[in-house]
């Protein structure tokens, strides 16, 4: 099952079409529901996503699924190719990527994640507030290494 997240960007429910520009606010939310991206997202993961940010090699990425474009997933930007962005899911053991559908045009890269914000579990020990309070809120940052490592294989 493709990763899929929910693109609940203001107005529109799930960001621009193919082809068209984003009218309204360049921020949205998403919600990650498969585990393609893990470890660095986990289903139930919400996504602030940067609507028209420039994309650069190791960022994760909305993108509409080149045979479904209705579905949006989430990925991690490898490198740039002809004929778009090369995509792959930080998870070795889902395929459902570049190396399924190839190169994702340009025009089908919906936004840029900016920041992971990972929902509150169903413990509210102050223990276990604490350790979601570290890490609920993390910054996005290019995996330079890992795109890098993508490359050499």
């Amino acid at each position: 099952m493709p990763e899929q997240v929910d693109g609940r960007g203001p107005g529109d429910g799930g960001g621009p079409g193919p082809g068209a520009r984003r009218a309204g606010p360049a921020f949205g939310l998403a919600e990650v529901y498969n585990p393609s991206m893990l470890p660095t997202l986990r289903p139930g993961d919400r996504l602030l996503l940067h609507y028209g940010a420039a994309v650069r090699p190791g960022d994760v990425v909305v993108v509409r699924h080149p045979f479904r474009q209705d579905l949006l997933i989430v990925k991690r930007a490898v490198e740039r190719r002809d004929g778009g962005w090369w995509v792959r899911g930080d998870n070795p053991r889902v395929v459902n990527d570049s190396r399924e559908f190839g190169a994702v045009p340009d025009e089908l890269v919906v936004a840029r994640a900016r920041v992971r914000l990972r929902p509150l579990g169903g413990q509210r020990s102050p223990l276990a507030l604490a350790s979601w309070a570290l890490s609920a809120v993390r910054p996005l940052r290019a995996a330079r290494s890992f795109s890098s490592l993508l490359r050499a294989r």
